[in-house]
């Protein structure tokens, strides 16, 4: 796991749409930051274990592994998977969703469906839901250190973009010689 070591002596390794992540390793801080995209963050108290996916969309069909990542049952299959196989127990895992935001007013809900899912596929599976922060019309930006089961998450805040500087057009050179162009 590629990450980049920082200040505060944590590596930070980026979670990209359609991907999961899982780690053991108390210095790993995972991160992502989602729209109407949601991701879920597992934790086994026991095993020291966890992992976060980052899903696009709560469901829809493909036929290829790297397009089927996108899709939310697929994302969180592939989550429990890779921490059991890391040794984590199903009965001992923990749950925190984040995203879902409505980023575009007017288009259809994705981010609800994408909460909406998540809920439903953790009330199913038995794993607890222990906290989330979901909705709303902001990005959010999450840190998930996975080995010791602390999220962070923060609203992405637009900041005022820079004015535009126009700088007039320098006055078109004085006609020199007896050149005429029309």
């Amino acid at each position: 796991m590629s990450a980049l070591a920082t200040r505060d002596g944590l590596r930070r390794v980026t979670v990209a749409q359609g991907e999961t992540k899982v780690s053991d390793e108390r210095d790993v801080v995972l991160t992502t930051v989602l729209g109407s995209c949601v991701a879920a963050c597992f934790f086994d108290p026991i095993a020291q274990i966890g992992g976060i996916n980052h899903y696009l969309l709560a469901e829809g069909n493909a036929s290829d592994e790297a397009s089927m990542q996108r899709y939310g049952v697929y994302a969180m299959e592939v989550l429990i998977n890779a921490m059991l196989a890391r040794g984590a127990a199903r009965s001992r895992m923990r749950a925190r969703i984040f995203g879902g935001a409505t980023m575009r007013a007017g288009f259809r809900d994705i981010g609800g469906a994408n909460i909406a899912f998540a809920r439903s596929f953790l009330r199913d599976e038995r794993i607890a839901l222990v906290g989330e922060d979901v909705g709303g019309t902001q990005a959010r930006r999450v840190e998930f250190r996975a080995a010791v089961g602390l999220a962070r998450c923060r609203s992405v805040v637009d900041s005022a973009a820079p004015p535009i500087i126009v700088r007039a057009s320098p006055p078109p050179p004085a006609a020199v010689g007896d050149v005429e162009f029309f």
